[in-house]
């Protein structure tokens, strides 16, 4: 973090923003202290940060969106910052699932762009309710489709009447869904609109896939998003091989990746 080497502006955005989370709050002045970079710099990166939703100013400082607002749920920076390599595992097995030609709706967060850098490149289309995972997953000969919405600041996902409105249109072979928590009773997540706009997702495809790593498991949050029996596979990492024993009989497909 303190080294003097030129440092490409994505790269050294990446460092402030792993500050800034770290944090919570943080100076101007030393942040430019601790990256080992001008003020006016400084002042540039964070002005891309704030445009993109995932800081906000302060006098003479700069909070992580959400931290003093009676937010509980992580930012999109600071989950992507957790379990990498899991995740990495758990979108590799996911895409290996779905064929060339088809259509697989793809869910926001950490883990569906974990899922979508490892599609990318494939011939099959992508239908996404979130901004980071529809970039990740547009190169080469992957169609990508992004529905509109409401875009949730900080964390990049669509929801909303117009975010509905899309997914009540298509037909898709897979819907790769991820979890903020996941317990015996079911899959939940942090919001009401993100909940709703999940189920509508999975009516819209012949099989639902729950995409999601071993630290989601025994817990709980906010909003219900289903029950167990509704989802067709559960794609893990092997650390959660002594958690899922309550789940293999009202889930057809546990997968550990």
């Amino acid at each position: 973090m303190t080294s003097t080497r030129h440092r490409f502006p994505q790269e050294r955005q990446q460092q402030m923003i792993d500050v800034i989370v770290e944090r919570k709050r943080v100076g101007t002045a030393e942040l430019a202290k601790l990256l080992k970079i001008s003020l006016p710099t400084v002042r540039r990166d964070l002005t891309v940060l704030e445009q993109a939703g995932i800081v906000a100013r302060t006098h003479g400082g700069v909070v992580a969106r959400g931290i003093g607002e009676g937010d509980t749920e992580p930012l999109f920076l600071e989950k992507v910052r957790h379990h990498q390599t899991l995740k990495q595992r758990i979108g590799q097995k996911a895409a290996a699932s779905i064929e060339d030609g088809q259509v697989a709706l793809l869910d926001s967060g950490t883990t569906a762009l974990a899922t979508a850098h490892a599609l990318a490149g494939r011939r099959i289309t992508v239908v996404t309710m979130d901004i980071k995972v529809a970039e990740a997953a547009a190169v080469g000969p992957t169609e990508v489709h992004i529905v509109g919405g409401r875009v949730r600041n900080g964390y990049f996902s669509l929801v909303g009447n117009w975010a509905k409105t899309a997914l009540a249109t298509i037909q898709a072979d897979i819907c790769f869904i991820a979890a903020d928590a996941i317990d015996e009773g079911g899959v939940t997540t942090a919001t009401f609109d993100e909940a709703e706009t999940k189920r509508l997702a999975m009516s819209r495809a012949k099989r639902t896939v729950v995409i999601t790593d071993h630290s989601k498991f025994g817990k709980r949050v906010f909003a219900e998003v289903c029950g167990l029996d509704a989802i067709d596979e559960l794609i893990t990492d092997r650390d959660a091989e002594d958690l899922i024993a309550p789940y293999r009989k009202l889930i057809p497909a546990i997968t550990l990746a």
